[in-house]
C-alpha cells in the first residue's frame, strides 16, 4: 500500500464499506488495543454497545464511565477513546453514513436500564452478525435496514443531550478536540492551537486535565501517535514520508517521538505487525 492509500483511509478502513458492518470490539481494534485507547477520530459512524464489563470513554474531551449496557454513538471526525476491562465484551456497529440510516450528527451516550430495551439492540446487533456470516444475496441491503432498525431504536430512547448543561471549560475542550482532528497532520504546537482558541496554554491545558484527566498536550501527542502507528502499522509507505506527512521536522524526529510513546522504534512496529499477520 502506498502512502497516498494509507492517508486516504487514515487510521481505518472500515469506511471503504457501503452498508453497515458489526464486530466485536476486539475485532474492530484489530488485537491492537491502542487503536481503541488512544485518542483519534474515525471518517466513519460508530455505535458501541457494551454487554459485560466496565471501561472508560472519552468523548469531545469528556471522560465518563462505561459499562453493561451502555451505548455509545459517535459520528464520524469526533474525537474519541475507549478503554475496556479484560472481562469487557462489547459489539462495534461500523456505520459508512450514519445520518442517511437516521442516527444523527450529536454523540451519544446511554444507560440502558430496561430490560426490554436491552434485549431489544441485542437481537437487532446478533441478527446483523448472522446475516454476515451468511453472506446470503442482498446481504448489503439488509445490513442497512437493520441499521435503520438501530436508529429507530436509538431515537425510542428518547435520546436527548447530556443533561448537565455544557460549561465554558467543556465547550473550550470540545473546541479543542476539533482542532486536533483537522490539525494533527499539520506539525501545529500546542502552544499555536491554544492561540487559536484565544486562551493561554495553561488555562487550555489545566481545563483539558479537569474535562478528561489529560493535559492539552497529552491529548495531542495520542492523536498524532494514533495516526503514526496506523500509517506505520498498515501499509508500507517508508517512514521518512510518514513523518513528513505528520508535519514532523525530521525522521529522526519522528522516530525518537514514537520510541518514546510506544518503547519501540517505527521499524520495530512495523516488523512485529508483518510477523503477527503471517501467524
Amino acid at each position: 500500500m502506498n502512502l497516498s492509500t494509507a492517508i486516504g483511509s487514515d487510521m481505518e478502513d472500515h469506511a471503504s464499506l457501503s452498508a453497515p458492518s458489526i464486530q466485536t470490539l476486539l475485532q474492530y481494534a484489530g488485537g491492537a488495543s491502542w487503536r481503541l485507547e488512544l485518542l483519534h477520530a474515525c471518517d466513519h459512524d460508530l455505535l458501541v454497545w457494551m454487554t459485560r464489563g466496565q471501561g472508560r470513554a472519552i468523548v469531545e474531551g469528556r471522560r465518563r464511565g462505561v459499562g453493561a449496557h451502555n451505548a455509545l454513538f459517535i459520528p464520524a471526525g469526533t474525537l474519541h477513546a475507549l478503554e475496556t476491562g479484560p472481562q469487557s465484551f462489547g459489539l462495534a456497529l461500523t456505520l459508512p453514513d450514519g445520518a442517511e440510516l437516521g442516527f444523527g450528527r450529536m454523540p451519544r451516550h446511554l444507560r440502558i436500564r430496561d430490560q426490554q430495551a436491552q434485549s431489544d439492540l441485542t437481537a437487532l446487533l446478533e441478527a446483523m452478525q448472522r446475516e454476515t456470516a451468511r453472506d446470503n444475496v442482498l446481504t448489503g441491503q439488509a445490513m442497512r435496514a437493520y441499521g435503520q432498525l438501530v436508529a429507530v431504536w436509538l431515537h425510542r430512547q428518547e435520546i436527548t443531550p447530556d443533561a448537565d448543561q455544557a460549561t465554558a471549560m467543556h465547550r473550550l475542550v470540545a473546541q479543542y478536540c476539533d482542532l486536533l482532528v483537522r490539525h494533527h497532520h499539520t506539525g501545529v504546537s500546542m502552544a499555536e492551537l491554544a492561540a487559536m482558541l484565544d486562551v493561554t496554554p495553561t488555562h487550555l491545558s489545566r481545563s483539558c486535565k479537569q474535562a478528561c484527566g489529560l493535559t492539552a498536550a497529552e491529548m495531542q501527542s495520542q492523536v498524532t501517535l494514533h495516526a503514526a502507528r496506523s500509517l506505520i502499522e498498515q501499509g508500507d509507505a517508508p517512514l521518512s514520508r510518514i513523518a513528513a506527512h505528520l508535519g514532523f521536522g525530521s525522521a529522526a524526529y519522528f522516530s525518537r517521538f514514537v520510541s518514546q510513546q510506544t518503547g519501540s522504534s517505527p521499524s520495530a512496529l512495523r516488523e512485529a505487525r508483518s510477523a503477527h499477520a503471517k501467524k
